[in-house]
């Protein structure tokens, strides 16, 4: 259906394209078939260009956690009560280890473990801002070394126009999906604030190690997912250089996003399945274990 609505514009596709300086009576008809798609490109470009706007500052601009400061203080709090039940455990080992050279070195790891939970929880809030701070500016920095037009629908040769017509439509789908990824990305991110004090917190109990460590891995790799992402799109550009994808510009465009959606599936279930497997292993010792005594 598609081919017989762009039928018309067969005749058009065999007139060489030229550019505007080059325009002459003597190739009038190369110079307007050259206006022509310029003018079509725009105006499919005019609802595409909001889009990847909106990609850009989702992928570059720091996510803001200040909104949710509020919230971590009470996590903190709530925290913070914890702190003299772990100092008290910790003087009942120093306590009861006696003259146990092994049971006081164990005491003092424990104590420097707890001191340092203690100062990563109270300075969580800016250690995650940082890490975003400084994820922000790298990505900034691989991401404006992409060309600027190329997510742009361009008039380059008949057959990447050819292509941009007909594949619009996949185009837009997947800067959707992307956008919808990157929200998701941003909610998480924002929220995460709050889990990584947590997190820190849980890290450092040796019962809840494991729950701790899913929670971070989790969350710096969702911040740090922009940075591949950049990655990606650099590389995806650099290959319109190459004599066998530069008149393909619109698949390359569309596997870029594409392989940005798949990655970003993948390092999500990929930390949460390693996460969960570590998670579920002391559990299935003691399910092991019950089973062996019954």
């Amino acid at each position: 259906m598609k081919l017989k609505k762009l039928s018309f514009l067969l005749p058009i596709f065999f007139i060489r394209l030229v550019s505007a300086e080059d325009c002459s009576i003597t190739n009038l008809g190369g110079c307007l078939a050259q206006k022509f798609f310029e003018f079509l490109l725009g105006i499919l470009n005019a609802p595409i260009q909001p889009l990847l706007d909106l990609v850009y500052d989702l992928l570059t601009k720091p996510v803001s956690i200040d909104i949710f400061s509020g919230v971590w203080g009470v996590i903190i709090y709530i925290l913070s009560m914890f702190y003299g039940l772990l100092l008290l455990y910790v003087g009942f080992r120093f306590l009861f280890s006696g003259y146990s050279v092994e049971q006081r070195e164990k005491a003092k790891k424990t104590l420097a473990e707890v001191i340092i939970m203690m100062v990563l929880v109270q300075a969580s809030f800016y250690l995650y801002s940082l890490v975003i701070e400084l994820t922000s500016s790298v990505t900034t920095v691989i991401f404006n070394m992409v060309e600027k037009d190329f997510f742009l629908l361009t008039v380059d040769d008949i057959t990447n126009i050819g292509l941009e017509l007909l594949l619009v439509m996949p185009y837009v789908l997947s800067i959707l999906i992307t956008l919808i990824l990157l929200v998701l990305r941003y909610m998480i991110v924002s929220v995460g604030v709050i889990f990584f004090a947590l997190g820190i917190f849980l890290y450092f109990i040796e019962p809840l190690k494991n729950y701790g460590r899913l929670i971070i891995h989790f969350l710096f790799a969702t911040i740090l997912a922009t940075f591949f992402y950049s990655i990606i799109f650099l590389a995806s550009s650099k290959l319109l250089e190459v004599g066998a994808f530069e008149h393909f510009k619109i698949l390359v465009m569309i596997g870029a996003f594409t392989l940005v959606n798949i990655a970003t599936i993948l390092i999500a279930l990929f930390v949460v399945i390693k996460s969960a497997l570590k998670v579920a292993a002391p559990v299935m010792k003691v399910v092991s274990v019950v089973q062996a005594v019954t």
